[in-house]
This record gives C-alpha cells, structure tokens and sequence, in this order.
C-alpha cells in the first residue's frame, strides 16, 4: 500500500511539474526591437558629456616642469677604538642593523596555524592512536607552514638575502 501511494504521488508531482504550456506574458514586459531598456544611451551620452569635461579641465592647468630630484646618501663614519690587546681597530659606529619590523613574521604564524592544522587532521586521520596522529600531523603541518609564511617573507622584504 506504501508503495502504491508513493508511486502515486510521484506521478502526480511529475504530471504538475511537466507543464509545457509556456506562462501568459504581461503586456507590460513586451520588448520591441528597437527600445532601449538598460538606458545604454543615456549611459553613453553621460559618459561622452564628463570625457569632454574632463579634457577641458587637463588642457587648461598649465603644465610645471620640475628640477630633477636629488638624492641624499648618508656614509658612516668610522672610528679608532682601542682592543683589549692594545692595537687599533677600526669599527663603523654606523652600521646599526636595519631597525626590526615589529610583530610575528609570517613565517612564525604559518608554523603555529599549519600545527595546529596538522595537529587537528592527524588526529583524525589516525583513528587507532590519535596522540601519534597528532604529534606526526603537527610536526608536517609546522614545517608546511614555516616554508610558506618564509616565502611570503622573503617577498615582503622583510628577510634580505645577503
């Protein structure tokens, strides 16, 4: 009997759905070939109107011409400091490093994110002994992670290649 009525309704719904007599067209949504329904050519017309504008303005501010810049370079000095064994030695007192970019580098965050990411799937995926699954699945993921973040470093600048 369940099955019965479940045919059934499957025909019904397929009797219903199956219509092929198109849907009545309001008079109103009618398109004739040549109306424009976008507003293409209140489009263009505004376009062309502020192209022209734009150019009048550009023509009439004079043009500067400029000096060619300069560049200012800074050369350490360098200084005589005495060793403990008495000689002279020269030291640069400017060769300060590079002041240090502040915060995690992406290669830190890449390393935490990709352990606790293969931490996470290890266990998982290890069904039997999830401590192993971790421990395997953290130590791939930090290493992951690290190669990426230090790619992404390298191309921000923040690591430089000597």
């Amino acid at each position: 009997m369940k099955r019965l009525l479940s045919a059934l309704s499957v025909v019904a719904i397929m009797a219903t759905a199956c219509n092929t007599t198109p849907p009545p067209v309001a008079p109103s949504t009618t398109v004739t070939p040549g109306q424009d329904t976008a507003g293409l050519a209140a489009f263009q017309q505004w376009k062309a109107m502020n192209e022209l504008s734009a150019m009048n303005q550009q023509m009439q501010q004079p043009i500067y011409t400029s000096a060619p810049s300069t560049r200012v370079v800074y050369v350490p000095q360098r200084t005589a400091t005495r060793s403990s064994s008495g000689s002279m030695s020269s030291s640069s007192s400017g060769n300060a490093k590079a002041a240090q970019k502040k915060g995690w580098s992406k290669a830190a965050k890449g390393a935490v994110i990709g352990g606790v990411a293969g931490a996470a799937g290890g266990a998982v995926i290890n069904k039997k002994n999830r401590a192993i699954g971790a421990v395997i699945g953290g130590v791939l993921g930090a290493g992951a992670g690290y190669g990426i973040g230090r790619g992404m470093d390298k191309k921000d600048g923040r690591i430089q290649l000597n």
